[in-house]
């Protein structure tokens, strides 16, 4: 019989890259989504999955609907990837960050402990916990330092794993997934944005790039490959937290420069902090500007993650490198304006 699992957050791009793995190793995919006029599909369409997974309406606040979830299909696995996960949008929305990406994991916890003990539980956690790092490179045992109420909830949450985890004796599992980006990440986040932005100069109607912090350094990897970690993580024989990451890290600025050279610009930098600037090397054109309105309230300026304990006891570890990433995403946005 195949295997069953429950995945918050199907329509995103982890839940989308999630589907389509567990479809092919033979699973019976359900997925939550919120209930809206319109559901957005198209990162599951993308992976052709669409037609193979089984929707039903979820709501992170409601406990009752979390339990008819849960009760209904009695998942084998369950991934908890669903979250108001856009950082700076956190700082507007403090409360209801909170309640969705904090006290929503405690209800499904409390839920799964009564109804389905038996259910492996995946907790997405994030490097946004480490905040204002208190470790160079940041591993399972770096003291969380959050420095937005999205990484302040999400302490909470990877917290409350850990104790139903130790206190229930539940298959509960927390993943410190440090950046990860693919084709089909939100135009909100700050790569895909870069990328779309390239993507229309490649095609003709490029527009100067308005940047926050271009000095913020991030541990950047692809999607697809941190997704297979998740699942590693409920075949593992018990279960524990890991760091998902690349181990190198590379600036906002770096990222833009490597995205555009995939369209064969080469980026000169001009100006320091509110004043910086980039031009087209070739043109002298002005292609990247700061802007201070998309600076964050407190800033995050380095994650660097150590994934050698998901390489020891899972085999995994990240493959695609920065230069790689930008050009599947370039890529993929030049075909999608064209």
């Amino acid at each position: 019989m195949s295997k069953k699992a429950f995945i918050t957050g199907i329509t995103g791009q982890d839940g989308s890259w999630l589907a389509k793995l567990l479809v092919d190793k033979g699973y019976e995919v359900y997925g939550g989504v919120r209930r809206i006029s319109k559901q957005n599909l198209s990162g599951l369409q993308f992976l052709g999955v669409a037609d193979k997974v089984k929707l039903m309406e979820f709501d992170l606040l409601d406990y009752s609907n979390i339990y008819t979830a849960v009760n209904t299909v009695r998942p084998d696995e369950f991934y908890n990837l669903a979250a108001q996960s856009f950082v700076g949008t956190s700082f507007a929305q403090p409360i209801s960050t909170g309640m969705m990406d904090g006290i929503a994991v405690a209800s499904i916890l409390d839920i799964l402990k009564t109804f389905s003990p038996e259910t492996k539980f995946y907790q997405a956690s994030t490097s946004e916990m480490f905040g204002k790092v208190q470790e160079d490179i940041q591993d399972e045992n770096t003291p969380f330092y959050p420095r937005s109420p999205y990484g302040a909830a999400k302490v909470y949450a990877h917290w409350m794993t850990v104790n139903y985890r130790e206190s229930y004796n539940m298959f509960a599992s927390s993943g410190i997934l440090f950046n990860h980006e693919s084709e089909m990440r939100g135009a909100e986040f700050v790569t895909r944005k870069v990328t779309l932005n390239v993507a229309k100069w490649a095609v003709g109607r490029g527009e100067v790039l308005q940047i926050g912090n271009l000095n913020a350094q991030r541990d950047w990897g692809y999607a697809k490959e941190y997704v297979d970690g998740m699942w590693r993580m409920l075949q593992h024989d018990k279960p524990d937290t890991f760091v998902l990451a690349t181990g190198k890290t590379t600036s906002i600025r770096n990222f833009i420069t490597s995205a555009f050279q995939v369209i064969d610009i080469e980026l000169s930098w001009h100006g320091e902090n509110e004043a910086e600037f980039a031009t087209n090397t070739k043109t002298g054109e002005t292609v990247v500007k700061v802007n201070p309105d998309f600076y964050r309230p407190a800033e995050v300026e380095l994650l660097i993650g150590n994934p050698q304990k998901a390489k020891d006891l899972l085999g995994w570890e990240a493959k695609t490198d920065i230069a790689k990433l930008t050009e599947i995403m370039v890529r993929h946005d030049i075909d999608m304006l064209n």
